[in-house]
C-alpha cells in the first residue's frame, strides 16, 4: 500500500556560524600550514581588522589559490584550478551540504552513514570546479557523474579529475540540452542514492550584477577608489542565473525529477533564498514526492540550506541502501 505523502519537516535550527560536526573547516584557519601546502598563498594573506591572518575576498585570484590550499592540505587534491571568470566556490558550505546528505542517508541506514563506492551520486552543474565530487569521493568514497552544460567547464575538471588520479571515481557528462535537467542524462537503468545540485540564483545577467552590488555596500567595501571585481566568486552567465531564476529552476527540477523517481532514492538542491521554499514545496507536492526535508545550514554571517526529496517508501528506502553496502 503506498505511503501517504508526508508533509515538509521544519528546518532545524542552527547556530550562527555553526559548521557541521564532521566539516574540517572548523575553528580559524591554520595559514603557517596552508602556505606550507601551497607557497604561492602567502603573498595574498593579509591581517585583518582584528590583527588576525586572513586573505582580501575581494580578489578572486586571492579567492581562487586559498581554495586550492585548502583543498591540497585538507583533503590532499594535489591539483586544482578553474579558468578565469568561472565560479570558484566558498568550500566549508559545500562541504556542509554534502555532510547533510550523509546524514539524511545514515537515517535509513541503521545510523551509519554509507560509504563507499556503492553509493553514486550525480552532480546537476558540477562546474570548472568539480567541487563536489572532490570533497564527497575524499570525505565519503562516494562515487560521482559530474554533469555540466558547459563544454569548457567540463574540460577544466577533467584536468583536475585525471592529475588526481581520479578517473574511476568522478565521470563527466555533458548535459546536451539545456532545456533539461534530468532528461537527457540519466541513461536507462542507472540507480543513484542521490543527486544534488547548486543551481542558479539571478534570473538575468543584470539581475547577478546588482545583486553583487548591493552585496559590497552591505559589507560597506564598496570604496570608490578601488575597483571591485563585478563577482568575487566568479561565475559564467549558466552558473549564476536561468529565465525565472531559482525558483524556475526548482520548479523545473521537481517536474522533471518525477520522471526518474525510480532511479534516484533521494533527489536535492541547495535553496538560496527561503522565500523560493514554498514554491519548491508546492511543486513537489503535485509531483508525489512522499517526503521532503528541508536542511538549514550557516556559514559566518551566511544562512543557508538544502531540500532533499524521495519519492520511495521507508521500506524500500532501507532495501536500498542495504544493497549498497
Amino acid at each position: 500500500m503506498r505511503q501517504k505523502a508526508q508533509p515538509p519537516r521544519q528546518p532545524k535550527a542552527v547556530t550562527k556560524g555553526q559548521l557541521h560536526p564532521r566539516n574540517r573547516h572548523q575553528g580559524r584557519y591554520d595559514f603557517p600550514k596552508l602556505i606550507e601546502a601551497s607557497p604561492e598563498l602567502g603573498k595574498f594573506v593579509i591581517l585583518n581588522p582584528y590583527g588576525k591572518q586572513s586573505i582580501d575576498f575581494a580578489n578572486p585570484e586571492a579567492v581562487k589559490v586559498f581554495n586550492r590550499a585548502l583543498l591540497r592540505q585538507l583533503y590532499g587534491i594535489v591539483h586544482w584550478d578553474i579558468p578565469p571568470g568561472y565560479l570558484c566556490p566558498p568550500i566549508p558550505g559545500r562541504a556542509d551540504y554534502l555532510h547533510g546528505l550523509a546524514d539524511l542517508l545514515a537515517e535509513g541506514n541503521d545510523g551509519n552513514i554509507p560509504r563507499g563506492k556503492a553509493v553514486r551520486v550525480l552532480d546537476i552543474g558540477t562546474g570548472a570546479n568539480c567541487i563536489y565530487p572532490l570533497l564527497g569521493h575524499s570525505d565519503y568514497g562516494w562515487r560521482f557523474v559530474g554533469a555540466d552544460i558547459d563544454p569548457q567547464a567540463l574540460a577544466a575538471a577533467a584536468v583536475t579529475v585525471q592529475a588526481n588520479g581520479l578517473g574511476e571515481a568522478i565521470e563527466l557528462r555533458r548535459q546536451a540540452q539545456p532545456e533539461q535537467i534530468f532528461q537527457g542524462l540519466i541513461e536507462a537503468g542507472e540507480r543513484f542514492t542521490l543527486s544534488l545540485c547548486n543551481p542558479p540564483f539571478h534570473s538575468s545577467a543584470e539581475d547577478a550584477v546588482s545583486g553583487s552590488t548591493r552585496k559590497w555596500k552591505n559589507l560597506g567595501k564598496l570604496d570608490p577608489k578601488r575597483k571591485l571585481p563585478v563577482l568575487n566568486f566568479g561565475g559564467q552567465s549558466n552558473e549564476l542565473w536561468c529565465e525565472g531564476g531559482e525558483a524556475a529552476f526548482l520548479r523545473r527540477m521537481a517536474r522533471e525529477s518525477a520522471e526518474f523517481a525510480g532511479q534516484v532514492l533521494w533527489f536535492s538542491s541547495l535553496v538560496s533564498k527561503a522565500s523560493n521554499l514554498p514554491t519548491l514545496q508546492a511543486a513537489l507536492a503535485k509531483a508525489g514526492a512522499l517526503e521532503v526535508r528541508c536542511v538549514e545550514m550557516a556559514q559566518g554571517n551566511k544562512q543557508s540550506r538544502f531540500v532533499a526529496w524521495t519519492f520511495h517508501e521507508v521500506a524500500a528506502r532501507r532495501a536500498w541502501l542495504q544493497a549498497a553496502r
